[in-house]
């Protein structure tokens, strides 16, 4: 053996499941012939839903803007505003500042127009020049901190999806996160959706309302004083019962829509995610012949998907007409409230040109108060918008938080290598070369307590190479992810009392994973260097008796012990013993005879 330490491989080697559609109840430890009726119907409800069939309305998640919003949305802004001084939030300082900024040049453009009326009324040459110098000089200002506007509203953008994103990747890959939530979980729906997609939109929408938001309560006050100022309490207490009427219209309008987006969400999401499996999966398909049976599957999830879609539409075609019918409504109602003190002979005394001016004045002022309401009804759709992403993204955010303060996990893998600490509470009475100890262990699949392994007694030691081995649903590879801690034993001890890497343990699944690099980084993955006491192969199922056989002479020739999983009576010449699990708990253990 190279080297003074151990070097385990543990290999699943038997082969992969067919008929897949049955996962459920391999995994939940279900037996389809027992009268569970409950837990089938709830399995077949999603099952329908798998192949293109919607679930009933009492399984949908249907959420509101309401308190659990707000909660959810408030919890998102701490992420994205960790504390007063970090960089968010001075950009959003510098937002409202240049927002500020532009509301004063704003109004003084206003006023530009009553000012024409006084100097084309009293034929002011030299103020007419005057005034459109002043007039191009505000255009030109306003244009310039209007752009500067937006384009701090993108920065705020990208750096709150930095931030948001990387806060999700944190909690989701803390420990083994991930692979409860995709494998042993169903409560969540398109986790990768909702960081990728959801995250994306969520931060665009709230950056394109955040300008708006921050500026509109100073906006608010400045205008209504201005509007008491020209017409009295009349006008203010006109345009304010004006918008909390346009507001409840609105809510009224938006509940619906938002639990019809967030079911739109999840279904794009499962149309995605089809294409996927076919794009993944193609050459299994065309052994399959199986083009028409899933052109027929994708097509039903499009159908269902653009069905939503219409519904969605229908409902937001209500609230597109309350938004415009308060828009229009909004300008008639400015001249209303302007009228009024006109009509009562409050100013009788003004002659035309003043009347002008003022009239031009105290509607750019009531204009403006009525506008800045009907921006805000406006902003109804992408609220909308806005609480559906809050809601999957804060769902998906509860979720990992929970998870991950369960989980007794912890990152493995180093900056540079694979170096781990020692398993808790090494029994000092064991010797180094001890892999693995296990002590009256007991293991069920996770959500069930149908017992695959019952009160198993084990040690693993350098040189001591196991072969596991039985019928299909025994426990084999329920027995790897335990040791591999992916799933926990329901009682007893299990400890692995070596390190986890190219120097002590490495697990190889049947199944490999490509992700991005070059080739050699596939090769070696996820290490970064070389190892030369380590092998880093796939399971042996799918390889030639001849070829499985050199794999396992090479790794013994380096000084490997194995653990592994198979059916193949060669297996044994290379391992000492045999642990047979021979199902409902029980099992058997073997030394193999050398012959």
């Amino acid at each position: 053996m190279l080297g003074q330490r151990i070097s385990f491989v543990s290999m699943v080697c038997s082969q992969p499941t067919i008929f897949s559609i049955w996962k459920p109840f391999f995994l939940h430890g279900l037996d389809p012939l027992q009268n569970n009726v409950d837990t089938l119907n709830n399995y077949f409800l999603r099952l329908n839903y798998i192949l293109g069939f919607s679930l009933p309305p009492h399984l949908l998640f249907r959420p509101r803007l309401d308190l659990q919003f707000l909660q959810r949305f408030l919890q998102i802004l701490k992420v994205l505003f960790p504390s007063w001084s970090s960089q968010n939030a001075l950009m959003f300082l510098t937002l409202l500042c240049l927002t500020l900024l532009e509301q004063l040049v704003i109004y003084q453009v206003g006023l530009i127009p009553s000012q024409y009326y006084g100097v084309l009324g009293n034929k002011d040459l030299e103020g007419f020049k005057a005034l459109t110098f002043l007039a191009v000089m505000l255009i030109v200002l306003n244009s310039t901190l209007k752009s500067f506007d937006q384009f701090t509203c993108n920065l705020l953008y990208v750096s709150w999806r930095k931030d948001l994103t990387e806060h999700l990747h944190c909690l989701y890959f803390r420990g083994r996160v991930y692979y409860t939530l995709n494998v042993l979980r169903d409560d969540i729906d398109n986790p990768d959706q909702r960081i990728s997609q959801d995250v994306e939109r969520f931060c665009r929408q709230l950056s394109s309302m955040a300008s708006k938001l921050i500026v509109s309560p100073f906006i608010l006050v400045y205008y209504t004083y201005q509007c008491f100022q020209s017409t009295g309490w009349l006008g203010p207490v006109s345009i304010f019962g004006y918008f909390i009427l346009g507001t409840m219209v609105n809510k009224t309008l938006m509940s619906p829509i938002v639990t019809k987006l967030v079911h739109q969400e999840k279904l794009e999401g499962d149309f995605r995610f089809k294409h996927m499996q076919i794009r993944v999966n193609a050459e299994p398909a065309a052994f399959y012949r199986a083009g028409h049976v899933e052109h027929m599957r994708t097509d039903r999830r499009l159908q269902i998907l653009l069905q939503t879609q219409r519904e969605l539409m229908s409902k937001e075609l209500w609230l597109y007409i309350g938004i415009n019918t308060f828009d229009y409504l909004g300008s008639i109602l400015s001249y209303v409230v302007i009228a009024i003190p006109i009509f009562s002979g409050v100013y009788g005394d003004l002659s035309p040109a003043e009347l002008s001016t003022l009239v031009s004045k105290n509607a750019f002022v009531c204009i403006y108060l009525i506008s800045c309401f009907t921006q805000l009804i406006d902003l109804s759709t992408t609220l909308s918008d806005v609480a559906g992403y809050t809601h999957r993204i804060g769902q998906l955010r509860e979720t990992l938080l929970d998870m991950s303060l369960k989980s007794q996990d912890c990152e493995i893998l180093g900056e540079s290598e694979w170096g781990l600490d020692k398993a808790s509470g090494w029994p000092a009475a064991e010797p180094a070369d001890t892999a693995f100890l296990l002590e009256r262990v007991s293991i069920s699949a996770p959500s069930s307590d149908k017992p695959l392994i019952k009160d198993l007694s084990l040690k693993i030691s350098e040189g001591q190479s196991l072969l596991i081995t039985g019928n299909t649903g025994t426990g084999k590879t329920s027995l790897l992810r335990v040791l591999g801690g992916l799933w926990t034993s329901t009682r007893g001890s299990v400890q692995m009392l070596t390190d986890f890497g190219p120097h002590g343990v490495l697990f190889l699944p049947q199944k490999p994973f490509f992700t991005d690099g070059t080739l050699r980084e596939q090769v070696i993955y996820p290490l970064k260097e070389v190892y030369p006491d380590s092998v880093l192969d796939e399971a042996t199922s799918a390889l030639t008796e001849e070829v499985e056989n050199e794999l396992y002479r090479i790794g013994q020739q380096l000084g490997m012990t194995f653990i592994s999983v198979g059916h193949r009576q060669s297996l044994e010449k290379f391992h000492s013993f045999v642990l047979k699990l021979c199902g409902g708990g029980r099992w058997e253990l073997m030394r193999i005879k050398v012959e």
